[in-house]
């Protein structure tokens, strides 16, 4: 997983990138949780997640926001880590012209970030949305959710609501042509602690049923 700089709003975005072996290997985007949180790139959720990608082929790119690392800025309430994230997918789309798909995954705030940037790249064929803070952030922006995609929830979320959370893809789901799958991990609290498997689990299901067909070089 080779180190990348990519150039950002603020300056410098310290980023982790693995190329896929195909010209045409569908690209991967992954965004990390709340940076004033101890939120990374090497987070283990945003890791695993990165991990399921890279392994059925893709081009998988994961960076911290500004202010985190040696990412450079400082903290700009959602709308400075959103640029950032914008960005990201330049970059990554830039390294991969002939990608056969886009996709976004993010994890807690970085899954906030996630849904903003899809409903302003009409290129994202899907997304991975873990834990989503439905109960602490706006999400009315999802009018209409211009992608289906995969929820994952822990029914011990302790920060999470799983009401909020059900709320949010009950409405998205009300949608035409739209299909939001939620699904919700036994036993699992916010960070998935000893249940890591079980999202990556869930995370190659739906990639199964939905991500791009025998992609190849996938190892």
């Amino acid at each position: 997983m080779p180190e990348v700089i990519i150039n950002g709003p603020e300056g410098r975005l310290e980023a982790r990138y693995t190329k896929g072996k195909s010209d045409t290997a569908p690209i991967a985007l992954f965004l990390h949780p709340h940076p004033q949180h101890g939120g990374t790139m090497n987070n283990k959720v945003v890791y695993a997640m990165y991990h399921s990608f890279m392994q059925r082929g893709f081009s998988c790119l994961r960076f911290n926001f500004r202010g985190v690392g040696r990412s450079q800025g400082v903290y700009d309430k959602g709308e400075g880590e959103l640029s950032d994230a914008a960005s990201a997918l330049d970059w990554l789309q830039a390294q991969n012209e002939n990608a056969s798909q886009c996709w976004i995954a993010g994890f807690s705030f970085g899954a906030w970030i996630g849904m903003q940037l899809l409903m302003r790249r009409p290129e994202i064929n899907g997304f991975i949305s873990i834990a989503p803070p439905a109960n602490m952030y706006d999400f009315s922006f999802l009018a209409p959710c211009p992608s289906s995609g995969l929820v994952l929830h822990g029914d011990k979320d302790e920060i999470v609501t799983g009401d909020s959370i059900e709320k949010l893809v009950n409405k998205v789901n009300q949608q035409t042509n739209i299909d939001v799958d939620l699904r919700n991990i036994a036993g699992a609290d916010h960070f998935f602690t000893g249940l890591l498997d079980q999202v990556t689990d869930n995370v190659h299901d739906y990639l199964d049923q939905h991500g791009p067909d025998r992609l190849s070089g996938a190892e």
